[in-house]
Parts: structure tokens; C-alpha cells; sequence
């Protein structure tokens, strides 16, 4: 999939263009991309995905973000997206006038513009889907997407997250949550009860959730076990050692090599218990036994 900047740095052809922020990608995302394959077919011209990084309530309303941006294009070029333009969501972006916005889509010559039905743009969200019409000559409006009843939205799956239900979230992504992150050097507590684990670093406003986790890390398939591995997930604050920055630790099972430096994937299965202060390490370490066996056996059937 061809990625740019801005709408100015790709080929002067026509195009299908949806718009949004394309957080998480979830089923409503995805429901967009199947109309916006069909309308790009239909016209025999590549569909544009125009999406914004940060998402736009990152920015606006500060919420956490559900895909980076490496998470997010990998996502729509597995969805079947031909181009993507990942414009920077600064301020001064937020704040240019619709007409602004709409300059920038006629140099994508769109054919067709998909989007939601309550698409709005430009400063103020004074721009909506009667101004789109004047750059397109056909725009296709989709309402909100609803999985048994319930809204499929970015704000749900957060909100699924802060309580710690992947299960929730993953059905309305239509896939398992996941993070990405590079392994580095932790405090080593973990080596010296039995239990090593990967440190995984994710960038800063990443939402994850907390608590303990039955999960699934993929890596170098040149790595031991074909770089995948079950294994248990513990993401907080790790009272029981008084720590005060957040940490996203995984041990990883029949794994015994050296990770650092190395990027993981990290799906999360199930949700096994919040996190809790133990009295001390002999505890911990008890504990933490029971999560392993607990995470097999919930990633039994997983391969």
C-alpha cells in the first residue's frame, strides 16, 4: 500500500476517497472500506483512505489512541486499501477553514467520497456531506454500525479497554486487541522469582488495558517457537514493588532466548484478574503461577 503526507504528493489520477480517523479499524471502519473497494472498483480507479494522525479526539478531546500510526496502515493495507494519505493532526490543521480541506481532497479528483453520516470538517466541524458534494459527484453516507444492537465506535472500545474487557473490545474490532511495542531492559525482579519477562515499550498515549491477561506475542519467525508464543500479559503499575510508571510485562511461555531490541506483537485473549499488592515475593511468585496455568488453559485451543 503507497502511503503520503498530504493529497499533493500523489499521482494526478482520479480516485475513491473515504475520510475519517480509522481508529482501532474496527467493523464500522471495515464497513466503510468494503464500500469504498466497491465504489473504487466500480470506477476501475485505486481507493484512498484519508485519515489523520493523531486521531482527531486524541488531539481534541485528549483520549487514547487505539492504533499508532504503523498499527493503523498496516491495517488498511491488510483490509485491501490501495493508498492511504496520513495528514498531521496539529492545530494549526484543526484550525484551517473548510474550504481548506475541500482544496485538498479536489486534488484527489475523487469519483466518489465515502464517509459516515455525521462526517464533519474543518475549524469549528463547519464543514459537512452537502459541502463534500461540491468536490465529488457522488458521496456515499454510512450510519453508525451496530453489532447486536450496540454502536460499533472508538469510544465504546476505549471505554471496553478502562474495564479491562479485550473480549468486549476484540468483538468490536472484529479481531483481538492488540499493542506493539520494542522489548527493553526492565529491573530484572522477574529472572530473579522464576518468572522472566519482556518489557515492552509502547508509545506514549497507547491505550492498554489493565490488569492481567491471557495473550498471543508474535516476532521474528527466525526466533525459538517461530517467533509466536503463548504466554501472560501483566500491564499496571506493580504495587506489590511500588512502582509508579506504568509497565506492559510478558512472560512468555517455552521461551528462553534474549528479546531486546526486538518489536512484538502482543493480542490479548482474556482477562484473568485486576491487579492487586501482594504481602511479598513468595506471594507473587505464587501468584503468577496460577495466571500461567490460567492462561493455558484459556489459550488451549489457540494455536
Amino acid at each position: 500500500m503507497k502511503t503520503y503526507v498530504s493529497p499533493g504528493q500523489r499521482p494526478d489520477t482520479a480516485t475513491v476517497v473515504a475520510i475519517g480517523s480509522f481508529d482501532g479499524v474496527h467493523l464500522g471502519h471495515q464497513a466503510l472500506i468494503a464500500q469504498l473497494k466497491a465504489k473504487a472498483r466500480e470506477h476501475r480507479v485505486p481507493s484512498v483512505v484519508y485519515t489523520f494522525d493523531p486521531p482527531t479526539r486524541v488531539l481534541t478531546q485528549g483520549v487514547e489512541f487505539l492504533s499508532t500510526l504503523p498499527e493503523k496502515l498496516d491495517l488498511l493495507g491488510r483490509y485491501g486499501v490501495d493508498e492511504t494519505i496520513a495528514a498531521s493532526f496539529t492545530p494549526e490543521f484543526a484550525a484551517r477553514p473548510k474550504e481548506a480541506f475541500l482544496d485538498d481532497l479536489r486534488q484527489l479528483r475523487p469519483r466518489t467520497v465515502v464517509v459516515g453520516e455525521d462526517f464533519h470538517f474543518g475549524r469549528g466541524r463547519a464543514g459537512g456531506v452537502d459541502d463534500l458534494r461540491r468536490v465529488a459527484p457522488e458521496v456515499v453516507t454510512l450510519p453508525m454500525h451496530q453489532l447486536g444492537g450496540e454502536d460499533i465506535k472508538s469510544t465504546r472500545i476505549r471505554e471496553y479497554l478502562k474495564a479491562g474487557d479485550v473480549v468486549g473490545a476484540g468483538r468490536l474490532l472484529g479481531r483481538h486487541y492488540d499493542a506493539q511495542g520494542v522489548v527493553v531492559q526492565g529491573d530484572r525482579l522477574g529472572r530473579t522469582i522464576g518468572w522472566p519477562t519482556a518489557n515492552i515499550r509502547v508509545p506514549d498515549g497507547k491505550a492498554l488495558p489493565l490488569g492481567v491477561f491471557a495473550v498471543v506475542a508474535v516476532g521474528d519467525p527466525a526466533l525459538e517457537g517461530g517467533g509466536r508464543w503463548h504466554g501472560v500479559a501483566n500491564v499496571g503499575f506493580r504495587p506489590t514493588v511500588s512502582g509508579v510508571d506504568r509497565r506492559f510485562e510478558v512472560n512468555l511461555f517455552d521461551f528462553s532466548g534474549d528479546l531486546y531490541g526486538q518489536e512484538l506483537q502482543v493480542k490479548f485473549f482474556a482477562h484473568l484478574r485486576g491487579e492487586q499488592k501482594f504481602s511479598g515475593l513468595d506471594e507473587l511468585k505464587a501468584q503468577i503461577a496460577r495466571d500461567a496455568d490460567a492462561a493455558r488453559e484459556a489459550l488451549k485451543d489457540v494455536r
